[in-house]
């Protein structure tokens, strides 16, 4: 049976939740390491805090047995004014704690979110093509934002009411050491009902960040530019609403276990310590009970207070214990092996002339069960041109990525000016090799910032001079807002030559060495593949240039043009010798 799409496979399934359980706690305490001194202020702010409520019951005994009884004005003025000192500064202290621990908490998110984000940007394409669209976006929000209340407020919550509970402990002792055995009485059903929810939590919080994923993967798909035009297109508007109905419904189910999961445990834990007082005032009415009033009172305040933080810590306990599913989904990310790695020691081209050569170049994707790219030997001097052509999945696209390096070749190397391109900053890489390809990717913002986007630095007299070299000047202008009109989503306002000749007018502003042209001109009619060919013109002027196209006419003035049939040269020559020759390119050129 065709699993719904978007729903992970019972494998990827086993493998979240063996990652969620290989995370430990120690790795999720690193995240604090370089906080340590900032919690360490927390907690003794806590401490202080928790030792000085504690003098609120034993002022309060004091105002029952002695000041009220004795009518002693003078003490009671000074016990009261002391409980209003109490109270006012545990709330001083306690705002000082919160605004240190949040932003203690803050940090660590913000940090953990630019790591998850600058980790992925330097994977490969792989790991983009096999990924759920929506799946990436999902963990660094849902998920990093699932885990916010753990980062933001564990430590400090753990060490507030641990301090509260043993603080209020050795009171009670100290009042009265039998009651306060009657009190433990409440220990081990919390523990063994807060052991079970944690269980649960656990379970239901991977399954719930799922669903989430699978939410994001439907609203990514279906609403955007090309899903809703896909969706109107073939009629299956109903089929994506039930799978979004579908999907959040399950959610509703899933949050309601979670919720009821921990109510039925708070109901219970409530029961039993509501019965301890009763127990308390039944202990203290047997014969030969000495408790005095104000004992009996400040101990069963003292007992009441203990409830709060006691379950406090068993919340924290589950909260950390289903956190762990969310603490696994991201570490997952931030342990993906890094394909296309940064050189240790970069080589730097100072003038890079643009000399490229692929000496044995293999490749093969993951999981394929042979080479894209097979043994390919080039060598295409400095400002020259190459062509590749071939029929589709003949590894054109293949050799464009290595070049790039979007991939780096399971055997031999690409060389620019004799440098391996794993020796070369990917900085510097990026701004010595151009791409134009056939889908051109504008952002949701100004003609102006997209243009902008390949040069952060590039002035407006340098945006001008690069739209009229790729002949789009005069269209921008026309704009509502010219350079400041906003493109759109993916530029679809725009028409794909328009959108080619603004990438085209984005890559001059880089001003690179070497151009790749992937198809570039193919999904284009032949009047407006012209306008964007004398762009070409003038963007490949002193470049090397390498050419894919199906359309031979393209390529037909290029320096070499070589066929590849797949992954491996089947020839190569100039136009005229390889058609005089018979072969593989006057086959294609017939065709």
């Amino acid at each position: 049976m065709q699993r719904r799409p978007g729903k992970l496979s019972a494998a990827e399934k086993a493998a979240e939740k063996a990652q969620a359980q290989s995370v430990s706690l120690r790795r999720v305490g690193a995240l604090f390491t370089g906080d340590r001194g900032k919690l360490a202020v927390v907690v003794a702010i806590i401490v202080a805090s928790s030792v000085i409520s504690m003098a609120s019951p034993f002022l309060l005994r004091e105002v029952i047995d002695v000041a009220l009884p004795h009518a002693n004005l003078t003490l009671l003025v000074w016990l009261v004014l002391g409980m209003v000192a109490v109270a006012a500064v545990t709330s001083v202290l306690g705002v000082l704690q919160t605004w240190i621990s949040t932003a203690v908490g803050q940090r660590i998110m913000h940090r953990l979110r630019t790591e998850v984000f600058s980790h992925l940007q330097r994977q490969s394409m792989a790991f983009f093509t096999r990924t759920r669209t929506g799946e990436v976006q999902s963990r660094i929000t849902n998920d990093i934002g699932g885990m916010e209340s753990v980062v933001t407020s564990t430590a400090t919550s753990i060490a507030a009411n641990l301090t509260t509970v043993v603080a209020t402990a050795v009171a009670m002792a100290a009042l009265s050491w039998q009651l306060s055995l009657v009190s433990l009485v409440v220990l081990p059903p919390a523990i063994y009902l807060t052991r079970r929810v944690a269980r649960m939590r656990r379970a239901i919080t991977a399954e719930r960040q799922r669903e989430l994923a699978d939410l994001n993967v439907t609203i990514e798909e279906g609403l955007s530019i090309s899903g809703v035009q896909l969706s109107k297109t073939m009629g299956t508007s109903a089929a994506l609403i039930d799978r979004f109905t579908s999907s959040s419904r399950r959610l509703i189910d899933l949050e309601l276990r979670s919720e009821l999961a921990g109510r039925w445990r708070m109901a219970s834990m409530s029961v039993v310590f509501a019965a301890i007082p009763a127990v308390i005032y039944l202990a203290a009415g047997l014969p030969g009970s000495r408790l005095t009033i104000g004992t009996l009172v400040a101990f069963t305040a003292l007992q009441s207070s203990l409830f709060r933080p006691l379950m406090g810590l068993f919340n924290v306990g589950v909260t950390v214990t289903a956190s762990m599913a969310l603490f696994g989904r991201i570490f997952e990310y931030l342990d993906l092996p890094i394909d296309i790695r940064e050189p240790a020691k970069p080589v730097r081209l100072s003038r890079p002339a643009g000399h490229l050569r692929l000496e044995n170049v293999s490749f093969r994707y993951a999981d394929s069960p042979a080479d894209a790219v097979a043994e390919v030997d080039l060598d295409v001097p400095a400002g020259t041109s190459l062509a590749l052509v071939g029929e589709t999945g003949s590894g054109k696209s293949t050799l464009a990525g290595l070049i790039a390096r979007l991939h780096d070749p399971t055997a031999g190397r690409v060389m620019i000016d004799g440098v391996d391109l794993r020796d070369i900053a990917l900085a510097d890489l990026a701004g010595i090799v151009g791409v134009v390809s056939q889908e051109t990717y504008l952002l949701h913002t100004t003609v102006r910032e997209n243009l902008r986007y390949a040069k952060p630095d590039a002035t407006d007299a340098e945006i001008v001079d690069a739209a009229r070299a790729a002949q789009v000047h005069d269209l921008i202008m026309s704009l509502p807002d010219g350079y400041d009109t906003v493109v759109g989503s993916r530029g679809h306002r725009f028409s794909g030559g328009e959108k080619q000749r603004i990438a085209i007018a984005r890559t001059l502003l880089r001003d690179p060495k070497i151009l790749v042209l992937d198809e570039a001109t193919s999904a284009l009619d032949t009047e407006t593949e012209r306008a964007v060919q004398r762009a070409f013109d003038r963007l490949t002027e002193g470049r090397t240039t390498i050419t894919i196209a199906h359309r031979l006419s393209t390529v037909r003035d290029a320096d070499q043009i070589v066929v590849l049939d797949h992954g491996h040269v089947a020839e190569a020559g100039q136009h005229e010798t390889l058609i005089s020759g018979g072969g593989r390119y006057a086959a294609l050129a017939v065709a």
